[in-house]
């Protein structure tokens, strides 16, 4: 590797590690299939792309933009929050609105009144 390439990346990426981890992402897009933006001149995929961040013809802005997305497994969506749901209401026979309200029951209720079920008679655990 043409080590004037590298100094000339140096330039455009200061951290090292950051400039092999853009110019290694621009190589795979590359042998991927990506149009070149320089000549390739016999030289190979990594060399190619460091020259294209010396020749500022790709944007180490948007390699990394582009390498965060790739490495990317779950992206969090932002969803609004639930709203609350209003009443239900009818109108009754008078023209009035009555307000329907529904019973809350706490867990504890609801395994109290589980236990005390009894299975109906003829059941596939009766046979036991």
């Amino acid at each position: 590797m043409a080590r004037v390439t590298v100094e000339d990346c140096i330039e455009k990426v200061e951290n090292r590690f950051e400039l092999v981890l853009l110019a290694g992402h621009r190589a795979r897009m590359i042998s991927a299939g990506a149009p070149l933006t320089v000549d390739r001149d016999r030289d190979k995929n990594p060399v190619v792309a460091l020259r294209e961040i010396a020749d500022s013809m790709v944007s180490p802005e948007d390699l990394k933009e582009d390498l965060i997305h790739s490495l990317q497994k779950h992206v969090d969506v932002d969803e609004p929050e639930a709203a609350s749901v209003p009443m239900l209401s009818t109108q009754s026979a008078n023209g009035s609105e009555d307000t329907i309200e529904f019973d809350r029951m706490t867990e504890e209720d609801l395994l109290r009144g589980l236990d005390g079920l009894v299975p109906p008679v003829g059941s596939d655990d009766d046979n036991d």
